[in-house]
């Protein structure tokens, strides 16, 4: 196996939070004696990551996921703590590491309103010291990947949110980094702008082995793109693994779904027969069924036997349903 391209040990980061009570006599007697709030953003992560690697970081508000990401970018010094990311320090933030990396955040945009998008990227060629024909072979494959020929001269003002957002995943590939930090990357966008993104990612995935983090709320987008995830709750790493094993250790049955040719007499009492079925209420016209994994082939099979099936599906649970109930507990 390679060597990881990412290594965090222990990495830690306690924001110091000023805090004082409501009025104005609290306010002058915090000049004179400021009170401070030790704020644990993260706490003793670890974990490593191989190269071309695409991986999920998924919590909840305020879990500490930008934090980390804002660590191994180097925008951010940890309390304490190691990270490896390309054999560098991330935040030594040493020009060859910059070079190396690239961060793309759904609510920061990295290029300049007032021009077109074109123009950024030509400063950006320089910033980075990018040859010209690179540059623009480069760009042509962007560009095409992403179908935004119509969006370079404009001035990005007048951009929607999605066509700024295929921008800035331009701008910060331009230079083909190895590895990419993407914290909300779909913020806000539409499902179909989301889906055209998601399917960009991926592609330009294999084609150039870069190593993914990524950040978001949109579940879909870690399904689509990321067979391994950690989750980060309060600060602490508490899952990593395949997203997969995840969904069946916290929810270990399917959801079957039913349509009948003609209504059946007596379905509740049909189903009493098995132990671990539960009948959930009907959506949609479907007949929804809880069953556990390991009986999903005996009680599909009796069904279609016994009763006047039109149709028959056999689901995973809503993968959000999983990720709330850890949200909840605060556990896997």
């Amino acid at each position: 196996m390679a060597e990881p391209i990412i290594t965090v040990k222990n990495l830690t980061k306690v924001y110091r939070v000023p805090e004082r009570a409501p009025g104005l006599s609290a306010s002058i007697r915090g000049l004179f004696k400021p009170k401070f709030q030790d704020v644990e953003a993260v706490t003793d992560i670890n974990f490593t990551i191989q190269p071309g690697e695409m991986v999920g970081l998924i919590g909840p508000n305020g879990a500490g996921k930008t934090t980390t990401l804002k660590m191994l970018s180097g925008l951010l010094y940890p309390t304490h703590g190691e990270a490896k990311v390309a054999d560098f320090t991330p935040w030594d933030r040493e020009p060859e590491y910059l070079q190396r990396i690239s961060m793309v955040m759904g609510n920061r945009s990295a290029m300049n309103w007032d021009i077109p998008p074109l123009d950024s990227f030509r400063v950006l060629s320089k910033i980075y010291k990018v040859p010209q024909d690179q540059y623009q072979r480069t760009l042509d494959e962007l560009i095409s990947l992403l179908d935004m020929e119509a969006l370079l001269k404009k001035p990005v003002r007048n951009l929607s949110l999605g066509e700024r957002m295929k921008c800035e995943l331009v701008a910060g590939l331009l230079y083909h980094p190895d590895v990419l930090f993407l914290d909300e990357p779909t913020l806000g966008l539409d499902v179909a702008m989301q889906r055209r993104l998601r399917i960009f990612l991926k592609q330009y995935n294999q084609q150039h082995q870069v190593t993914v983090i990524l950040t978001s709320h949109y579940m879909a987008d870690v399904s689509a793109l990321c067979e391994r995830v950690m989750l980060i709750h309060h600060g602490g790493l508490i899952f990593d693994g395949a997203l997969q094993e995840l969904a069946d250790k916290l929810a270990p049955f399917k959801l079957v779904k039913l349509q009948f040719t003609t209504p059946p007499s007596n379905l509740e009492g049909f189903l009493t027969q098995f132990s671990t079925v539960e009948y959930l209420p009907s959506e949609n016209g479907h007949h929804i069924l809880r069953v556990a994994r390991s009986d999903v082939p005996k009680v599909t099979a009796e069904i279609l036997s016994n009763l006047p099936v039109a149709d028959l599906s056999v689901e995973d649970p809503p993968i959000e349903a999983v990720i709330d109930q850890i949200y909840e507990e605060g556990k896997v």
